[in-house]
């Protein structure tokens, strides 16, 4: 045989064996993207493709997953798997409210950015496609948790207000808080400029927060109590979040002193004006240590039967006062007091309170609000409780951060 027959023959060869691989591979493919059916109709025919159909919990994956209640913080997120959503709504089942949220710029996720309630259900509706596939829809209901009460933050100072350097920030809640950790991670002082400080429960209503030292003048405080959904102990949830903020003005700071009868004026620092006073006598002495102004009203009516000197008893008194200004709920007030005249600056005659005559306690009046300091010494009488009102500035730095449920 001559060299071009077998030529001839070896190319014919490889055409047909690159047929058959052909063919096979064809045969391969087909069977990997749409199937072949097992059996066919009698007398034989092209093989049956099938395409597969992707369940909606599959091709729509909604979380939070499960059928538990959900914390109401928890956002809820639905996702395409294969394409991009059309369309998600998500509707409280009882008010019919639409929860707000927000897509994925491609598309493929859905995000809610608002928080859901208590005790709520909230139906899901979803749809999604891929390619020229048929939309695939899926639904689901979620509910939220349900609390064995709330409880709400009030907050002093009052947001947007002014005070003086010694106010404490102040949480009080209306329902008892048992788990303080809780509580205490949940709320935040940012100062400006920033000041070290602290958090000390008063009881399970009232934790305060205080600076190591007074609050610097013209700083700006801001109160951030992220509550709502944080479990407070005993199934007691935060009804709320809040935030506040307050600016602190000059420190005026008033310096009785019960040994020479006067009290003198620092504002910011630099002595201002001196008083003659009268503070508590030796059967009423005024507490010593710091005070800080809670309230200032014009007039009011002091009874002595509210701390238990009543009508009949030795001592009894009940009258009008002018240019009050309350430094502890234990009755001590700095205000007017026209009748001990003849011995402030000489002795110690009150019933507790820092009195002054009538022209110095205008011009204290005028001068001090809340949050200002009064620190009294040398009064005979014991320090101020912590639990008075603010007797915040009694603890040093040590025993006050003591009172963090995190320290």
């Amino acid at each position: 045989m001559n060299r071009s027959v077998v030529r001839r023959q070896v190319l014919v060869g490889v055409a047909v064996l690159a047929v058959l691989v052909m063919g096979v591979g064809l045969a391969l493919t087909v069977g990997r993207s749409v199937g072949v059916a097992p059996n066919h109709a009698a007398g034989g025919g092209a093989p049956a493709a099938t395409i597969t159909t992707i369940p909606p919990e599959r091709a729509v994956q909604i979380l939070p997953d499960g059928t538990a209640a959900i914390n109401p913080t928890t956002p809820i997120v639905v996702r395409a798997v294969m394409g991009t959503l059309q369309s998600v709504t998500v509707v409280n089942a009882a008010s019919g409210t639409v929860v707000r949220g927000e897509s994925s710029p491609d598309r493929t996720t859905w995000t809610s950015t608002e928080p859901l309630g208590y005790s709520s259900s909230y139906r899901i509706d979803a749809t999604a496609t891929a390619g020229n596939r048929a939309p695939v829809h899926r639904t689901k209901t979620v509910t939220t948790l349900s609390p064995a009460a709330q409880a709400y933050p009030s907050l002093i100072p009052a947001p947007d207000s002014e005070v003086g350097v010694g106010q404490p920030v102040v949480v009080r809640f209306d329902t008892a808080v048992t788990d303080r950790a809780a509580t205490e991670k949940a709320l935040t002082v940012t100062a400006n400029p920033p000041q070290p400080g602290s958090w000390f429960w008063m009881s399970n209503t009232e934790v305060h927060y205080r600076p190591q030292s007074y609050w610097q003048p013209g700083s700006t405080v801001t109160v951030n109590a992220r509550l709502y959904g944080v479990d407070l102990g005993d199934g007691v949830y935060g009804q709320t979040d809040r935030t506040g903020t307050f600016r602190v003005h000059d420190a005026w700071i008033a310096k009785a002193d019960g040994a020479t009868k006067t009290m003198q004026i620092f504002n910011n620092d630099q002595l201002v004006k001196t008083m003659p006073i009268s503070l508590g006598s030796p059967g009423f002495p005024t507490h010593n240590g710091p005070h800080v102004i809670s309230d200032k009203q014009p007039s009011i009516i002091m009874d002595s039967c509210t701390y238990g000197v009543c009508k009949g008893q030795p001592g009894y008194y009940r009258e009008r006062v002018d240019l009050d200004e309350r430094i502890s709920n234990d009755g001590e007030f700095v205000h007017s007091a026209p009748w001990s005249v003849g011995q402030q600056g000489d002795s110690n005659v009150s019933h507790g309170c820092v009195n002054l005559s009538p022209a110095n306690a205008q011009w204290f009046y005028d001068h001090f609000g809340l949050g200002d300091v009064v620190e009294i010494i040398n009064s005979g009488g014991h320090p101020l409780p912590v639990w008075d009102t603010y007797g915040d500035w009694t603890l040093s730095w040590s025993q006050w951060q003591a009172g963090s449920a995190l320290n």
